[in-house]
C-alpha cells in the first residue's frame, strides 16, 4: 500500500493537489492511504519549505506546485 502525504495547511492549492493524488491513485488502481499533514512542524520535519507538497511512502516529490494527474502517477509507481 502507498501512502500519499499531502503536506500543506489546507489552502486551495493544498486541496487541489490532495483531489489530484487521489484521482491518480485511483486511476492506477493501487491500494493507497492519503494523509493530510497540516502542522507546520510536521511539514518542516519534511524539510518542506513551501507548501503544498507531496510526498509517498515519507519521500517528497514536489514542492511548491501542483502537479497534474499524470505527473503524480508517474510519482506514485
Amino acid at each position: 500500500m502507498r501512502k500519499i502525504q499531502i503536506l500543506g495547511t489546507g489552502c486551495p492549492k493544498c486541496k487541489k493537489l490532495a483531489e489530484n493524488a487521489e484521482a491518480a491513485a485511483k486511476e492506477l488502481a493501487i491500494e493507497y492511504e492519503i494523509e493530510k499533514v497540516t502542522d507546520i512542524s510536521e511539514i518542516m520535519k519534511f524539510g518542506v519549505m513551501m507548501t503544498p507538497a507531496l510526498a509517498v511512502d515519507g519521500e517528497v516529490k514536489i514542492v511548491g506546485k501542483v502537479p497534474s494527474v499524470e505527473e503524480i502517477k508517474g510519482m506514485i509507481t
